[in-house]
């Protein structure tokens, strides 16, 4: 289960993320992942349209992709904004594939997040012609 404190709950929190994040899709999952300050506890949000399935297999989805960003928060820590959505496919697939897919999808997200930061840093501390900044 997630802390109170590791949820997105607001349409603005989710929004945000999915507007301003960097973005990843597997078969099963789609992440949005967007930077937070680094002293602030990373959040997840989880959307399940009734596309996947009826209440019973949403749900079903919904507490195996919980638990997989609980095993993500213990792995990544903090600094981090993170929407799931769930595919279709998600309804038949197994816990281990969505743990896999989840995890591909979010160390993706992570990876190209730094590198946008770091090229958002480089560009700072150049000039246009490529020279460093006084």
């Amino acid at each position: 289960m997630l802390a109170t404190r590791n949820r997105l709950r607001t349409s603005t929190d989710f929004s945000t993320t999915v507007r301003s994040g960097v973005r990843n899709g597997r078969r099963n999952v789609v992440l949005y992942t967007a930077a937070l300050a680094a002293d602030q506890p990373s959040r997840i949000g989880f959307i399940v349209s009734k596309s996947v399935g009826n209440a019973v297999v949403r749900n079903l989805v919904k507490r195996r992709l919980r638990e997989a960003g609980a095993l993500s928060l213990q792995k990544y820590g903090s600094g981090f904004s993170i929407v799931v959505r769930a595919l279709p496919a998600a309804a038949g697939a197994s816990w281990e594939q969505l743990l896999a897919d989840y995890d591909a999808a979010l160390e993706t997200t992570i990876k190209r997040l730094g590198n946008r930061v770091l090229a958002s840093s480089l560009s700072n501390e150049t000039t246009q012609e490529g020279t460093p900044r006084a």
